[in-house]
């Protein structure tokens, strides 16, 4: 004979009875949520190159650390990739562009839940620099974003601005750009007749439509041309 014990194991416990187990990780990132909302991140610093007001990562540091350590959330940063391009500034000094892309592990202090949470990060520095600003954006950004951080304003991240020169293949593809409008023109000036004008300025529209000022350009030497046109025009009938 079966022992009650026995019958009472092979028994399946309906689900609504089973003890249910909450991941502590997203009790705490709603505890932090709630506490940050309260003050938000003031900017407190400016920019010096073109005076807008920005929040530093020292400033999101300050913030939130006593924060995570109150609600026992630890932030674990990792770099999955990382790409320097060196360009030049406009003073002919090199500049290294950084972008990263990483991942943080939210994890809980209390049961070990952990959530992770992936952002980029760009930043330019003339010196070694530009891989630690590109680390700092992405973790100012990531903690912002997850924890839904008050802001105004423009979203920045430094307080220097880099103007840089373009690159050779960039400036390569303005100038036949231009030459491209150039060429259209030197076709529109060499038109013979109203119908022809109106064939050549069709084909230069559609290859420059995406361009207002070339297509500025274009249709001024379409109207100055079609004006000599008809002059000819009503010349030849007197």
């Amino acid at each position: 004979m079966r022992s009650i014990g026995n019958l009472l194991r092979r028994v399946d416990v309906p689900v609504y009875l089973k003890e249910s187990k909450v991941r502590k990780i997203y009790e705490a990132i709603s505890k932090v949520m709630l506490s940050i909302s309260k003050e938000g991140i003031s900017k407190s610093r400016v920019n010096e190159g073109q005076g807008y007001k920005f929040r530093g990562i020292d400033d999101v540091y300050n913030a939130m650390a006593p924060i995570l350590a109150e609600h026992k959330l630890c932030v674990l940063p990792k770099v999955t990739d990382r790409q320097v391009t060196e360009r030049i500034n406009k003073h002919g000094t090199a500049l290294f562009y950084v972008t990263v892309h990483m991942d943080f592990t939210l994890v809980s202090g209390e049961d070990g839940s952990s959530h992770v949470i992936s952002t980029i990060g760009e930043a330019m520095d003339s010196g070694d620099k530009a891989t630690n600003k590109a680390m700092s954006a992405a973790y100012k950004y990531a903690l912002m974003q997850a924890f839904c951080i008050p802001t105004e304003g423009d979203n920045d991240s430094e307080s220097q601005t880099h103007e840089v020169r373009p690159t050779q293949q960039e400036v390569k593809s303005k100038e036949g750009h231009q030459k491209l409008v150039e060429d259209h023109v030197s076709k529109i000036k060499k038109s013979k007749s109203i119908d022809d004008l109106k064939v050549i300025f069709a084909a230069a529209y559609k290859e420059l439509k995406h361009d207002p000022e070339a297509i500025k350009t274009i249709d001024e030497a379409k109207e100055t041309k079609k004006k000599k046109l008809t002059e000819v025009n009503e010349s030849d009938k007197i």
